[in-house]
């Protein structure tokens, strides 16, 4: 159990290491308030996991970290990628 709570801890550190404002993208721009959701669903899910695993709940966060990251990696490959 012990592995599992530390590797949980390690996806969501490496979460809030990835500079996610830097995704963040102007109001005026096309798409930006379908962009920015997501992004603001990728944190919630993230401050969801952290939430979950000071719970004892490894299940859910886990979950939660993944959907998290998820979220950013779809918004990265569909509106930042230089095939997009």
């Amino acid at each position: 159990m012990e592995d599992t709570q530390a590797r949980i801890e390690k996806d969501i550190a490496m979460f809030y290491e990835n500079d996610i404002k830097m995704y963040r993208i102007p109001e005026e721009a096309e798409n930006s308030k379908r962009i920015n959701h997501v992004i603001d669903l990728s944190v919630m899910y993230a401050k969801d996991a952290k939430s979950y695993l000071d719970k004892g709940d490894l299940f859910t966060a886990f979950a939660s970290i993944s959907y998290a990251h998820g979220l950013i990696d779809s918004v990265k490959e569909i509106f930042f990628s230089k095939d997009a």
